[in-house]
């Protein structure tokens, strides 16, 4: 029997994608700062980007982590959530 992949929609395209292809953005219970979870196994509430930087921008655009965390968030979050991106993308 072939082993089912585990799909996540990007909040960014709406795409639906393997696990393994994307990035989790997670909120942290504790404190509720967001972060990306590149190992995906980290606790909290996470939500699902494309690995490239224009899915990040159209989910600031359309607003997808808003929803996904039915909370505001700042633009300061996506502004650092940009900054890690770009230090994951030049390993």
């Amino acid at each position: 029997m072939a082993k089912k992949i585990p799909l996540r929609q990007c909040v960014g395209c709406g795409e639906m994608k393997g696990k393994k292809e994307m990035m989790r953005v997670l909120r942290t219970a504790e404190d509720g700062t967001f972060t990306l979870d590149v190992t995906g196994k980290k606790n909290g509430r996470g939500a699902y980007v494309c690995k490239n930087r224009d899915c990040l921008l159209k989910a600031r655009k359309n607003k997808g982590l808003e929803r996904s965390f039915k909370m505001s968030i700042p633009g300061e979050v996506y502004d650092t959530l940009e900054k890690e991106f770009d230090e994951f993308e030049a390993k």
